[in-house]
């Protein structure tokens, strides 16, 4: 294939380019700030969750609490009317007596009662200031998740904005290289990522691989418009001032 080296020159800032562009879809693929939001957004779920779970321990042991208070409440008020009929004094003997031991029971009753509503209400306290320190942690972490999304926006929006302009530029630089060679050169850069490289003091730039005396004679010899390969990585080989031939 023949093309004059302007159209091959060409096919270095195309290739520039390119290499740009894949640069570019790696770093969108794999921003820092979108890990960063991953991560936070990650953690924020889990307190959310966390959250869910302690409103509703506080919830089940608000209504234990309200429980244990009308317990404790039911005994008080029968122990305050038995001790009303046992000073009234009115009624059999054995009725009072019985009174006397029934307000003994219920005392102890009581009591074990009140010891129950305590541990019950030590539960709700320190489940009250877990829903708390989760509800402040999940307003900081609100916060976190809304700063990384800015932050991965940013990122996104300055790769794409510079993902536009070189993308202008590669339609502006295709009419320039010809038909024929754009075809070939996009054949390559399918299998390979880009499709041309410079051949730097008698290296390919694609492979980096240096050029053996069989390839730099025949790169040397042939005209300045017949379109060269690398045999290594089948590269379209540009060559320049700087190729050391």
């Amino acid at each position: 294939m023949k093309a004059d080296p302007h159209a091959q020159a060409r096919l270095l800032e195309l290739a520039e380019v390119d290499t740009r562009l894949g640069q570019i879809r790696h770093r969108t693929a794999n921003l820092a700030e979108q890990k960063l939001l991953d991560t936070v957004s990650a953690e924020r779920a889990g307190v959310d969750a966390d959250l869910v779970k302690a409103r509703t321990s506080a919830s089940d042991i608000a209504r234990e609490v309200a429980k244990a208070e009308a317990d404790v409440q039911l005994v008080r008020d029968r122990a305050a009317r038995n001790q009303g009929r046992l000073d009234a004094g009115t009624g059999p003997a054995k009725e009072l007596t019985a009174l006397q031991h029934e307000l003994a029971s219920l005392a102890r009753r009581q009591t074990e009662l009140e010891d129950e509503q305590l541990d019950i209400m030590e539960r709700a306290e320190a489940t009250d200031a877990l829903v708390a320190h989760l509800q402040g942690r999940a307003a900081e972490l609100a916060g976190a998740v809304a700063d990384a999304t800015a932050a991965r926006d940013a990122a996104q929006a300055v790769l794409a904005a510079e993902a536009a302009e070189l993308t202008a530029r590669r339609g502006g630089l295709a009419p320039e290289v010809g038909a024929e060679l754009f075809a070939l050169y996009e054949k390559i850069r399918e299998q390979t990522g880009v499709g041309a490289a410079a051949v730097v003091q008698r290296r390919c730039e694609g492979c980096r691989l240096e050029l053996m005396g069989a390839d730099v004679a025949r790169l040397a010899a042939a005209p300045a418009d017949e379109v060269l390969r690398c045999e290594e990585c089948r590269r379209i080989l540009v060559r320049t001032a700087e190729s050391g031939l």
